[in-house]
């Protein structure tokens, strides 16, 4: 982040635009919200009314007090003292005074439960439509976002957002409004006192203010030192076997170290903001109780004050400066909560999207592909395919070759629209795939991919990937089509077996069989195979090869391939070249041209005599 945007959001104590944009997630749970209010403001003038009332009962029942206040003459209408004694009344008062603490108490707890579950639905519902939005969003995003920083805004930032109302606004309202109420009080009950506590107010609003601008800071700071440390942790958890292999354990640890070093920074830099202000908050709670201990023992023994206003005075003094205190840590919890809102919001705003604004349906396609003159490039102009034409009717297989970064995969991605093409055409039957409604595309291109994905769950619902329509004996009977039923049965628990994260329990070969599996049990119309035989051992090849044969037939098939020995079959072979198509036609009419594919074919064939 730059200092500039930096210091734009330090700047802001409130920003009405997202907090608007955060209270429409309000809308559903109005009832909550007003509910919440109310019980803020009920409790703002409900807090006052112990001080007045122990004042009034020392005045009048315990020291009887000759100097009558306004406050006292208002009470007398609503206590009826008739011809009961001071002890009597002492103990009616202070029932009546511990049914108020109860009932303060009580309202305090609903009050906190209804801001904080306020809080946790608003938060529950950003996060579901925050994923649903990721979710939506093109590879392309993916490629230029850290995956750590996205957690960062599905998981921590969203909870700091929560705080906006369970100690945000409506705390900050409610505190606010006791403040004015009890400051209103101690001028009706006694003027001088009044302003002899205020003195220190001056000094307490500069200290609070200096609080919050230093916290404001290291908080901004705190949340920028988590998106990194989840950043770092999660690339390099998940590239740990890169790590090992590579002995880079200790250079990871010292770069792991800093970050953790500049987080640890940020975070001692708001707990001395926090060392420094709360002494300086006593100290001048101290010096506001001397002063009304001086000034009001002066007044009691003059007979201008009695002790009921100067004990109420104290309570008073404890009850204003703890909401004050309170105010600068609850800006800045608001304050922070306007930083991760803009972040969230900032992701949700992207419009990085594949636009789904076909309306034809795929139903019942047969499964011709057709390319033509399609250019493709990730960022402007820097061409990944260039002017690519061929077609595959519906049953055939074709394959791609070529070397690594000439385009075969971006082909694949532009079939199923996970990156979408800058000219020409690519169609379906005669349709253009942009044409298609893109779940139905999806759901009749099946892709197998070389680096299989495999979730912490149960081997059939890696399979399956929990779609309820597909049912046990489907995945029984796909694994025995397709050879990998032996060792799943061998496996414990079998097809309840966790492959556990990335399927780290199997081997490489397990793995993709699985993956040949779930393209199976989803029936696909074209099938999309990208490097699905390297990096396995022979024994794993035999399987797969055979696993390729059924899942082939009588499917359109685009292979993507390696090792040439593997693709001989094909009706049609694509030879790619930075992202241009130089060769195309079978196994055999490619070795009498004697070009490109010639020489790959009869360098692998040397490789393998050699090896």
């Amino acid at each position: 982040m730059s200092k500039e945007k930096k210091k734009t959001i330090i700047g802001k104590a409130v920003d009405i635009a997202i907090l608007k944009r955060i209270f429409t997630y309000v809308k559903p749970y109005r009832k909550n919200f007003a509910l919440a209010v109310c019980t803020t403001i009920f409790l703002a003038f409900l807090s006052p009314v112990r001080p007045i009332l122990i004042q009034y009962t020392l005045d009048k029942f315990v020291f009887n007090s000759p100097k009558i206040s306004q406050v006292q003459t208002y009470i007398d209408k609503f206590v009826p003292v008739g011809n009961h004694s001071n002890t009597e009344m002492l103990f009616y008062l202070m029932i009546v005074l511990v049914a108020l603490l109860i009932s303060e108490a009580f309202m305090q707890f609903v009050d906190s439960y209804l801001t904080n579950s306020l809080g946790q639905k608003v938060i529950k519902d950003i996060r579901v439509r925050l994923y649903k939005h990721i979710v939506d969003l093109r590879l392309k995003y993916y490629d230029n976002n850290p995956i750590g920083m996205l957690v960062t805004r599905s998981v921590s930032d969203i909870e700091v957002i929560a705080d906006i109302f369970s100690n945000g606004l409506i705390v900050i309202i409610g505190d606010i409004l006791k403040i004015i109420v009890i400051v209103v009080v101690m001028f009706v009950i006694n003027v001088e006192l009044t302003l002899i506590v205020l003195t220190t107010i001056p000094l307490l609003l500069i200290a609070t203010y200096i609080f919050k601008k230093s916290v404001q800071r290291s908080f901004q700071e705190v949340r920028t030192q988590v998106a990194r440390l989840n950043s770092f942790v999660q690339e390099h958890i998940t590239g740990m076997n890169i790590i090992q292999i590579f002995n880079r354990e200790k250079a990871e640890y010292k770069k792991f170290d800093k970050i953790n070093a500049l987080h640890r920074k940020a975070n001692i830099d708001s707990i001395m903001a926090y060392s420094i202000f709360f002494p300086i908050v006593e100290i001048l709670s101290s010096l506001a109780l001397a002063l009304i201990v001086w000034w009001g023992g002066k007044g009691v023994l003059q007979g201008d004050t009695t002790i009921g206003q100067l004990m109420s005075f104290i309570l008073f003094l404890n009850m204003m400066f703890r909401p004050i205190r309170q105010l600068a840590d609850r800006f800045n919890t608001l304050q922070m909560g306007m930083v991760s809102s803009e972040r969230v919001l900032k992701v949700l705003d992207t419009i990085d999207i594949i636009e789904n604004k076909g309306t034809k349906v795929a139903h019942e396609i047969k499964g011709d592909v057709e390319f033509k003159a399609v250019w493709f490039a990730y960022n402007d102009e820097d061409w990944i395919i260039k002017n690519s034409s061929f077609s595959v009717k519906s049953g055939e297989t074709v394959a791609l070759v070529g070397a690594t970064g000439a385009g075969k995969s971006s082909i694949i991605n532009l079939l199923n629209r996970f990156y979408e093409y800058n000219k020409g055409s690519i169609c379906i039957d005669g349709t253009d795939v942009r044409d298609y409604e893109l779940t139905s595309l999806r759901k009749n291109i099946g892709v197998v991919l070389q680096d299989v994905f495999l979730f912490s769950d149960t081997i059939a619902n890696n399979i399956s990937l929990n779609n309820p329509d597909i049912t046990r004996e489907q995945i029984i009977a796909a694994s025995k089509m397709v050879g990998a039923h032996d060792f799943i049965s061998k496996l414990p628990n079998t097809y309840d077996y966790n492959a556990m994260e990335r399927g780290g329990m199997l081997s490489v070969g397990q793995r993709q069989l699985i993956s040949f599996i779930r393209a199976y049990v989803y029936n696909p119309k074209i099938l999309v195979l990208d490097e699905a035989t390297s990096s396995i051992d022979t024994e794993s090849e035999k399987l797969i090869q055979n696993a390729i044969d059924i899942l082939t037939k009588g499917r359109t098939s685009i292979v993507i391939a390696h090792r040439l020995a593997t693709i001989q079959k094909a009706d049609k072979i694509i030879v790619m070249d930075k992202g241009e198509i130089i060769e195309m036609g079978n196994h055999q009419e490619l070795l009498k041209k004697n070009g490109q594919y010639k020489k790959l074919f009869e360098l692998q064939f040397k490789e393998e005599e050699i090896g």
